[in-house]
C-alpha cells in the first residue's frame, strides 16, 4: 500500500486552519488540488452581509518551523516570482505557526511588484496576525487592494467568477492572455529590443537595395535573352557587369542613409539607369541586332565602367573632405 508523506499533516494543518477561519466568516473558499497547484493553495471570494463581492484573492499557505524567523516568518518565492507579481488578482502568503496555532499573512503581489528581481523570500511580520479579531481589517485592506480596476473580477454566477479568477491567477485575462505561439518570440524580442530596433532601421534604409534586387532577379532572364539577340557578347558577363554597378550605387545610397545623409543625386541616377536598362529587355525580349540593340549593348558596357569610376572618385573625395575637416577641428 502507498504511504502518506509525513509532511502532509503539517501542510494540511495550515490550509485547514485558514479555511476554517475564512468559512467561519462566510467567505467562499475554493481549494486548488495538488495537480493544479502552481504556487497557490486556494482561491477566496470575499463576501459581505451574506452577498458575494467582486473581490477575489489567491493564497499560498505554509506551515511548519522552517518558515519561522527571528523577527517573524518568511515565505519562499522560488520560481513563482513573475506569476505572483503579475497576477491580476492579489496573491497572499499565509504562514501557520503550529506551536502557537496562529496565522500570519502578507500580500505577496504587492511586495513583489516593487522589486525588479526575486528576493528569494518574502518577510511576514508578527504584527500581521490573522484571526477572528483581525479578519475585518484584513478584509478591508485586501479588498481595497483587490478593488483596483485592473484586478476587479466580474461575473454573473459563482462558477463564472471562479473561472475568471483562475484565469486571472494564471495570467489568462483576455486583454493580457499569452499566445503560446508567439510568447517565446516576444520574450526573445524584448531581450534584444535595442538590437532589433537597429535592424529595423537598417531594413528601412535598405529598401532601395531590396527593391533593386527583386527587379534584377525578375529581369535577369530577359536581360540574357536581349543580349543574345543583339550581339555576340557573353550575356552573363554583360548582365553581371551592369548588375554589379547598380548594386554598388544602391550600397552607396544605403550607407549614406545610414550616415544620416540623403544622396539625392546618386539616388536619381540609380533609378534613371535602372529604369532604362531593366525595362528595355522586357519590351524587346528577343533583342535587336541592328543599331538600336548595338547602342544599348555598348551603353551597358560604358555606363557601368564610367559610372563606377565617377562614383568612387566622388565619394572618396567627399570622405577626404570630411576627414580633413575633422582633423582641423581636432575631433
Amino acid at each position: 500500500m502507498s504511504t502518506v508523506r509525513a509532511s502532509r499533516k503539517i501542510e494540511r494543518a495550515g490550509v485547514n486552519a485558514l479555511r476554517s477561519l475564512l468559512e467561519e466568516h462566510d467567505h467562499i473558499v475554493q481549494e486548488i488540488d495538488g495537480g493544479n497547484d502552481h504556487g497557490e493553495d486556494m482561491i477566496v471570494n470575499f463576501t459581505r452581509a451574506g452577498k458575494r463581492t467582486p473581490y477575489w484573492i489567491a493564497i499560498q499557505v505554509k506551515s511548519g518551523k522552517k518558515y519561522k524567523r527571528a523577527h517573524g516568518y518568511a515565505i519562499p518565492v522560488e520560481d513563482h516570482f513573475e506569476d505572483w507579481r503579475q497576477s491580476r488578482i492579489p496573491i497572499l502568503g499565509v504562514v501557520y505557526d503550529m506551536k502557537k496555532r496562529e496565522l500570519f499573512w502578507v500580500n505577496l503581489t504587492e511586495q513583489l511588484r516593487v522589486v525588479d528581481k526575486s528576493p528569494g523570500w518574502v518577510q511576514v511580520a508578527r504584527a500581521s496576525l490573522l484571526n477572528s479579531g483581525t479578519i475585518d481589517d484584513f478584509y478591508a485592506e485586501v479588498a481595497n487592494y483587490a478593488g483596483e480596476e485592473r484586478m476587479r473580477i466580474r461575473a454573473n454566477t459563482e462558477e463564472e467568477a471562479l473561472t475568471e479568477a483562475v484565469r486571472a491567477r494564471r495570467g489568462l485575462d483576455p486583454l493580457t492572455a499569452p499566445n503560446p505561439l508567439y510568447e517565446g518570440l516576444a520574450n526573445l524580442a524584448l531581450r534584444h529590443e535595442e538590437r532589433l530596433k537597429g535592424i529595423r532601421r537598417n531594413l528601412i534604409r535598405s529598401l532601395p537595395i531590396q527593391i533593386l534586387i527583386i527587379l534584377m532577379l525578375v529581369a535577369w532572364p530577359y536581360q540574357i535573352r536581349f543580349v543574345e539577340g543583339s550581339s555576340d557578347m557573353s550575356p552573363v558577363l554583360w548582365v553581371s557587369n551592369l548588375y554589379v554597378f547598380l548594386l554598388v550605387m544602391a550600397l552607396t545610397v544605403f550607407f549614406e542613409f545610414r550616415a544620416g545623409r540623403i544622396p539625392l543625386e546618386t539616388g536619381k541616377w540609380l533609378w534613371l539607369i535602372t529604369a532604362n536598362f531593366l525595362w528595355l529587355p522586357v519590351v524587346d525580349s528577343d533583342g535587336d541586332p541592328g543599331w538600336w540593340g548595338t547602342f544599348w549593348i555598348l551603353a551597358g558596357v560604358f555606363v557601368p565602367s564610367f559610372g563606377n569610376k565617377l562614383l568612387f572618385i566622388t565619394f572618396i573625395r567627399f570622405a577626404m573632405d570630411r576627414i580633413r575637416l575633422q582633423r582641423e577641428a581636432g575631433v
